[in-house]
C-alpha cells in the first residue's frame, strides 16, 4: 500500500533546517534503502508544507519514521498527518485501474 506523510511545516522552518537536516536526511535515506520511503520534498512558495510517500503493509513505518524525525522532534513540524493513498495510475500504482 501507498502512505502519505504530510507535514505542517513551522513558520521558522528554513531557518532552523539546516541544524537537523544531516540527520533528517540520513533517516529519509535509510527508510529509502528499506524499501519505505519512495519519494518526499517540502513543497514550495511558500514553504509551508512537505509530503512524503511511502510503500509498505501498514501505516506503523510511516507513523515511526515521523516519531524519530528530529524535523518532528525538534518542532520543525507544527502537525503531521498519515494517509493511506489508493494509487490507481501509474507503474507504480498499488492497484491499477485501465479503462475498460
Amino acid at each position: 500500500m501507498h502512505y502519505l506523510l504530510m507535514y505542517d511545516l513551522a513558520p521558522d522552518y528554513l531557518e532552523r533546517r539546516a541544524e537537523f537536516r544531516d540527520e533528517h536526511l540520513k533517516l529519509a535515506w535509510e527508510a529509502q534503502r528499506r524499501g519505505e520511503l519512495v519519494l518526499a520534498g517540502a513543497l514550495a512558495n511558500p514553504a509551508d508544507r512537505a509530503v512524503l510517500m511511502f510503500s509498505c503493509d501498514s501505516p506503523e513505518p510511516v507513523q515511526l519514521f515521523a516519531a524519530r524525525d528530529p524535523y518532528v522532534t525538534h518542532g520543525l513540524v507544527r502537525a503531521f498527518h498519515v494517509r493511506q493513498w489508493n494509487t490507481v495510475i501509474g507503474d507504480e500504482a498499488f492497484t491499477p485501474v485501465h479503462p475498460s
